[in-house]
């Protein structure tokens, strides 16, 4: 089997280079052509190069980690965003289409409105606030005219590569003897890592059942406002023996409404991941899980 992986440089697609590497030959494109093999293009700005390179590798499977994932940037530039969030991967679904290729795409809560306080199921009508959320949307549309697809919608992902909200709050603890940090938008923290092993155990499945083909919500088991996933992560530092000027007792809660940014945010990111567990066998990890494990890990590495 050849998989064609878009997207490696990300935090998704760092850790899908782990995880598909044992299914077979794989070949994973970043942006730059020029790091990657034959100088292929991985630039989805670049539709014409997108397709030549989808024709000349002639994978079985194509994954695609990469996206426009600057919310507020969107905004300001909707072309781009639509280009690199939907036109790109419906070109990946025409050249997938005629080669019988299966092609994976990862999606976003931002598709909904963020209304309610329930888990959105996959059936569940759609409403995006931004930029962001419409192009992902028109982007999962044109990916499923791919027959044999599979799209994970998922929310507030991290890993301990690059940067992240966790690494953000310690720092700033670090430097600060009070924080204050939104409340009111609820979610799950979502590792690359869970995503990635997600994915690998979900294509191998319905590759042999193609009837399992569609859309899937995948997040952490538990829910959490970004100012209690600040205090969990604050208490976790400190058990670990981080010094910090700022405990969990010192993060002081406060609604979005203080913190107005260009895109509006989903208040409710909730996503109900039964359809994803039933279909494939899976048991989903409480988010506090692997976020303690990526604090572990980078404090190894202080």
């Amino acid at each position: 089997m050849k998989i064609l992986l878009f997207g490696r440089g990300g935090q998704v697609g760092w850790e899908l280079q782990r995880s598909l590497s044992v299914l077979g030959e794989l070949v994973a494109l970043d942006f730059d052509p020029v790091h990657n093999p034959d100088q292929l293009c991985g630039d989805f700005s670049n539709l014409t190069g997108l397709a030549e390179t989808v024709r000349r590798v002639a994978p079985d499977v194509i994954v695609n980690a990469a996206a426009h994932t600057a919310v507020d940037k969107a905004e300001a530039e909707p072309a781009l965003a639509r280009t690199i969030n939907a036109l790109a991967p419906g070109v990946l679904a025409s050249e997938a289409h005629k080669l019988g290729a299966w092609l994976v795409h990862y999606s976003t809560d931002y598709v909904f409105d963020g209304s309610g306080s329930q888990p959105w199921r996959e059936t569940d009508a759609t409403g995006p606030l931004s930029v962001y959320g419409q192009t992902k949307l028109e982007g999962e549309q044109r990916v499923a005219t791919n027959a044999r697809h599979l799209i994970f919608r998922t929310s507030w992902v991290y890993a301990a590569r690059g940067g992240n909200f966790a690494k953000t709050m310690l720092r700033l603890a670090g430097e600060r003897e009070e924080l204050t940090v939104i409340d009111d938008q609820i979610g799950a923290p979502t590792s690359a890592e869970l995503l990635a092993d997600v994915t690998a155990h979900a294509l191998v499945t319905a590759m042999r059942q193609p009837e399992l083909a569609g859309l899937y919500h995948c997040v952490a088991d538990g829910e959490t406002s970004w100012h209690g996933y600040a205090r969990y992560v604050l208490a976790q530092a400190q058990a670990l023996g981080w010094t910090l000027k700022a405990g969990p007792e010192q993060v002081a809660p406060t609604a979005t409404a203080s913190y107005p940014t260009p895109a509006r945010r989903p208040l409710n990111s909730r996503l109900d991941t039964t359809r994803l567990q039933t279909a494939f066998g899976l048991v989903l990890p409480h988010w506090q899980v692997q976020v303690k494990r990526m604090l572990t890990e980078i404090t190894r590495e202080k």
